[in-house]
């Protein structure tokens, strides 16, 4: 069994992607950054998602010889150009503070009206091998902001945006039905015909 690792410290993420591996008929044996402890996390100096996400997954293939999995996502809002996309986690400045950066970006669209406030999650999704092999591939939650949050479930900026067709935020979706149609779910299930063509 090849072991596969992917590049995060979020039990979840590594549940999620188990669960897509394994509803593809791929059994590969999947491990966090935790099972390495000794490679210190990568530093994001890219400037899209996809740069990111190679950054990480190349690091971790060096490091440690083996197939590496690495993703990188956030929020693209149309009236910001796009921002803050991969400033997402620290758009308040203050790195991973969820709060602070909802309630900083809610202030800066409060006076655009409901048709203007379209929105995406975007994730990149990249597999890197040892000898330098990469694929990067990429998924996509279309949808509109709240001009309040609404919702206790997920994280970052799930209680703001609604999706396209629901009436609900991604905050109130259960784990199952946001993993449906999540922009990361998406990147992760477009990365199995990569792997298994790349890693068997």
């Amino acid at each position: 069994m090849t072991r596969l690792i992917l590049a995060t410290r979020n039990a979840g993420k590594i549940t999620e992607l188990h669960a897509i591996l394994a509803d593809a008929g791929l059994d590969h044996d999947l491990v966090g950054a935790d099972a390495y402890p000794e490679i210190p996390d990568v530093k994001e100096t890219g400037v899209t998602f996809a740069e990111n996400a190679l950054l990480k997954a190349h690091a971790l293939a060096r490091a440690t010889g083996l197939p590496a999995v690495a993703d990188d996502s956030g929020l693209c809002v149309d009236v910001l150009g796009g921002a803050p996309g991969i400033f997402s986690a620290r758009w308040s400045g203050r790195h991973g503070d969820d709060r602070a950066n909802l309630e900083l970006l809610l202030a800066q669209l409060a006076d655009i009206a409901p048709e203007h406030r379209g929105a995406h999650f975007a994730c990149a999704a990249a597999l890197a091998l040892p000898d330098g092999t990469e694929r990067v591939v990429e998924g996509r939650l279309r949808g509109t902001l709240r001009h309040a949050p609404a919702g206790s479930g997920g994280f970052g900026y799930d209680p703001v945006l609604q999706p396209d067709g629901d009436s609900r935020t991604c905050a109130e979706l259960t784990a199952a039905e946001k993993n449906a149609i999540s922009h990361r779910g998406q990147a992760f299930r477009a990365l199995v015909p990569v792997i298994r063509e790349l890693v068997g």
